[in-house]
C-alpha cells in the first residue's frame, strides 16, 4: 500500500488555489483587517491603511466580486457607499486569525494589542487549532489523510506504521 495524499496536481478540485486567487496578496487581507475592526468607506480603508487609490479600488472590486464583499448604497445619501462583509467573508474569520496568531508567534514575537476577546467572559480567544469531530484538540500527528469512502470506518493498523496516511511532520 502506497502512502495516501492529495493528488497535489489536481489544482482544480483543491480549495487552496481558488483561496489564495482571490486572497492571496497582502492588501486583501489587511482590507479585510480593516472591515473586521469596522471600516465601511472608500475613504476610510484608504487613510487607515496607507494604501494606494488604485489598489484600494482594484483589490475592493475584486472581493466584491467574489462575494467577500458588498457595496452598498447609504440609505441616506446614495451617492456614498458602503463596503460591508457578506456571510462568505466572515467565514474567512478563523483564517485570518490562525494567520494573525502564527504571525505573532513567528514574525513579531508579541502578542498583539487590543486582544479578541469573549463578551461573555472578557477572556481572550483561545489559539486557533484543529479539533476532532468531538472537539478534542488535534496534534498534526494525529492526522492522516483517508479516501472518501473510509471515513468513518476503523481500517486496519498495517504491520509497518511508515505507510500510514500520516501528514508529513517532524
Amino acid at each position: 500500500m502506497g502512502m495516501l495524499r492529495e493528488p497535489l496536481d489536481e489544482i482544480q478540485s483543491c480549495g487552496l488555489p481558488s483561496a489564495l486567487e482571490v486572497m492571496g496578496e497582502r492588501w486583501s487581507f489587511m482590507i479585510l483587517r480593516a472591515a473586521f475592526n469596522g471600516l465601511h468607506h472608500f475613504e476610510e480603508f484608504l487613510g487607515e491603511l496607507g494604501i494606494a487609490r488604485n489598489i484600494l479600488s482594484n483589490r475592493l472590486a475584486r472581493l466584491v466580486e467574489h462575494g467577500i464583499m458588498k457595496r452598498e448604497h447609504m440609505p441616506d445619501d446614495r451617492r456614498k457607499i458602503e463596503y460591508r462583509l457578506t456571510a462568505k467573508g466572515l467565514d474567512l474569520l478563523p483564517a485570518m486569525l490562525a494567520l494573525r496568531q502564527w504571525g505573532e508567534k513567528y514574525g513579531v514575537g508579541v502578542p498583539a494589542n487590543p486582544v479578541l476577546c469573549d463578551t461573555r467572559d472578557g477572556q481572550p480567544i483561545a489559539p486557533i487549532a484543529i479539533h476532532a469531530h468531538d472537539g478534542r484538540p488535534l496534534a498534526p500527528v494525529e492526522l492522516e489523510w483517508r479516501n472518501r469512502a473510509d471515513i468513518g470506518k476503523a481500517l486496519q493498523a498495517p504491520e509497518d506504521d511508515a505507510v500510514r496516511p500520516r501528514l508529513n511532520v517532524l
